[in-house]
């Protein structure tokens, strides 16, 4: 994988393609192979970036000092888009919704058009029973460790309290296995994670951070599943009204991680609004 480093470190990140950026995010415990299922998926002419952010999968912890918290996660966010030199960047969203804030912290230079699946917003911070065990799990001596050897266990995974309804259908045991080699690894690595989940937040904060985005001008496809106990329906709507340039499309038979329940669907919406087609409703 290609690396490029910023204040808060080594990112390492895998690419592919030319022409305009798509940079494609992910959440807590995961990484870029979230999204495996669905590039090959997407139309050619554009140049998709994926970082490994510090969310327990990625290969290299960062520096030691570096700013995890909400803000310090979304600078690093723009500190990758600028190493890079990326302009114009659609920016894809996926479970951890704290990349929305790049508008609200004045860091969204960089980012032309927002993609959105069902993600944490508003007030929805830690989401849902997934969330809440991830605090719990930081909270306590060896939490993170212990849920990494739980994600490995396909029938633990499948717990309302792990992954169970963050993915309607079963995820594969190759892919939660390569979640959680670093963060099992690397105390360091789980470090990263600590940091992230014990940095304080506030409920007003977070809400009036979300609602920052009716400053965000450029174009936005909420593309939220209609299913779900984790991220609320009434979220993807709600984005979707407050961002200026917003449309919203709705993914059946899908729970957070529309882009293993359902790779086509999202493919096809996301594919559409890159290329500027009519996006087809079922």
């Amino acid at each position: 994988m290609p690396t490029i480093d910023i204040p808060a470190g080594r990112i390492h990140y895998a690419e592919r393609g030319e022409g305009p950026a798509v940079v494609l995010l992910h959440g807590l415990l995961m990484n870029h192979t979230l999204w495996d299922s669905v590039l090959d998926k997407l139309p050619d002419g554009f140049r998709y970036v994926l970082p490994d952010l510090p969310f327990g999968a990625h290969p290299e912890p960062l520096k030691p000092d570096a700013d995890l918290s909400m803000r310090g996660l979304n600078q690093v966010i723009a500190d990758f888009l600028a190493a890079l030199e990326l302009r114009d960047v659609t920016l894809v969203h996926s479970d951890w919704g704290g990349g929305l804030f790049l508008t609200a912290y004045g860091l969204d230079e960089r980012v032309g058009r927002l993609i959105v699946l069902p993600c944490e917003a508003f007030g929805n911070f830690p989401p849902g029973l997934p969330g809440k065990m991830a605090i719990v799990a930081a909270a306590l001596p060896g939490g993170i460790a212990l849920a990494l050897r739980q994600l490995r266990i396909s029938w633990l995974r499948s717990s309302p309290l792990l992954f169970g309804w963050m993915a309607r259908y079963p995820i594969a045991d190759e892919l939660a296995y390569g979640w959680t080699v670093p963060g099992l690894r690397d105390k360091d690595i789980r470090r990263d994670v600590l940091a992230y989940a014990r940095s304080p937040r506030s409920k007003s904060e977070l809400i009036a951070n979300t609602e920052a985005l009716r400053d965000f001008s450029g174009d936005a496809l909420v593309l939220w599943s209609s299913a779900g106990k984790v991220m609320p329906r009434e979220h993807g709507r709600r984005l979707a009204e407050i961002i200026p340039k917003a449309r919203l499309v709705e993914i059946d038979d899908a729970y957070v991680l529309s882009m293993l329940d359902q790779p086509d669907a999202v493919a096809q919406a996301m594919s559409a609004f890159l290329t500027g087609a009519t996006i087809e409703h079922e």
